[in-house]
């Protein structure tokens, strides 16, 4: 027998859909199996549940078939940067944390957990984390602030033994890849073939950056506040400096003003507006991911002016940038297989299959699936089951 919960009378807030919508959370935790009389609750709890904690204490690894672990993924986050606010603290993220443990479910049937953790520190993060994964299959770092969101990815990874994948880089450089490979191929173009621009050295322009350079990029500038980033320039951090070391092959300098002029590709990922007078001096036949929201650095309209493929993070215009084309299908694939680890590989391979499904429709208005396309995530998840397998992460065949 259940009873719901009290509710509270109706808010002014409420005149608003978005707060109707949210009023008692976007998620609930629905059992399983039935438990209608004393045999089922002998089964569900003790003592047949003693049975299965023994086994488990004997053989670990039966914890993935005997609980829920192999397929829930913790979402994790300080609310340190939360869409585009900024630093709103763990209890006012918790609505986004909310809405991607949705997005799991509806896309990808992958179960998670919001978690909003009331701390900052990199360390601190690290040990409470590494404290709560034998409860889960994943972990999903959201909407922490860069620089820390690099080293807390990275130490996590080394010190656990399930995927933990921070969504803000990853999940926004496999799409932007896999839109940019079609776009080039679009244009009679390889990625190889371009030398691109990226506005913003945080957690996605950085990642978005490497990953467009192990996918072949022929060359790829970034810059931040104070310009491009190039060797040797003065108080970069220890992620812009090894950013430096890898990309800007030209030794670019100066503002990205000067930087687009002849370029082939703008990706933005930062708010600052780009003039229609630098555009106008990109490259023919250039292309524009203009993702900032809500506002993205360049206007659609005035990009069509001069771009020949056009791209933003928003959902009311053609080919968006949106990361729940990667995250359900990539955790789909690596819990499917429980992969210890999510490798570069297997991004690039979620990239490829994301793209390739386009095909023979490819236009200058569809250079990236629908995110509501019910082919993606099996695709992606495929792929990235094959390449943990063929990458020696996967420990099921």
């Amino acid at each position: 027998m259940t009873t719901d919960a009290p509710r509270e009378r109706h808010s002014e807030l409420d005149d608003d859909p978005a707060f109707a919508l949210h009023r008692g959370g976007k998620l609930e935790v629905r059992s399983s199996v039935d438990v209608t009389d004393h045999a089922g609750l002998s089964l569900a709890y003790t003592p047949g549940v003693a049975r299965v904690c023994s086994a488990i204490a004997e053989t670990s690894e039966l914890v993935d078939t005997y609980t829920w672990k192999s397929n829930v993924v913790a979402v994790v986050t300080d609310g340190s940067a939360v869409l585009g606010l900024g630093d709103i603290g763990p209890e006012a993220s918790l609505p986004v944390m909310e809405g991607k443990a949705l997005l799991f479910k509806q896309f990808g049937g992958v179960d998670s957990v919001p978690i909003a953790l009331t701390c900052n520190d990199t360390d601190e993060i690290v040990e409470t984390v590494a404290r709560m994964a034998p409860s889960f299959g994943g972990v999903n770092l959201e909407d922490i602030s860069a620089p820390r969101c690099f080293e807390i990815e990275s130490r996590l990874r080394e010190l656990l033994d399930i995927p933990v994948f921070h969504d803000d880089q990853h999940g926004t450089a496999i799409v932007t890849v896999a839109a940019l490979r079609n776009a080039a191929r679009l244009t009679g173009r390889t990625l190889g073939d371009l030398r691109a621009v990226v506005s913003g050295a945080g957690a996605a322009g950085v990642a978005v950056t490497k990953m467009l350079i192990d996918g072949g990029i022929g060359d790829i500038a970034v810059a931040d506040s104070k310009g491009i980033i190039y060797s040797g320039r003065e108080g970069l951090n220890p992620v812009k400096a090894e950013l430096a070391e890898i990309s800007n092959k030209a030794g670019l300098q100066g503002s990205i003003e000067a930087a687009l002029e002849g370029a082939d590709v703008f990706i933005g990922l930062s708010a600052g507006e780009v003039p229609e007078s630098v555009v106008a001096t990109m490259a023919s036949d250039a292309i524009i991911f203009a993702m900032a929201n809500p506002n993205p650095e360049v206007h659609p309209d005035v990009a069509h002016k001069y771009a020949s493929v056009v791209a933003t993070g928003r959902s009311d215009f053609p080919n968006q940038i949106n990361n729940v084309l990667a995250f359900p299908g990539v955790f789909r694939g690596a819990l499917d297989v429980r992969a210890t680890d999510i490798t570069e590989n297997m991004k690039l391979a979620a990239a490829n299959a994301l793209a390739d499904l386009v095909g023979d429709d490819l236009a200058a208005d569809y250079v990236i699936p629908s995110t509501f396309d019910e082919r993606v995530v099996p695709a992606v998840s495929a792929a990235v089951a094959a390449q943990a397998r063929e990458d020696g992460v996967a420990r099921l065949s």
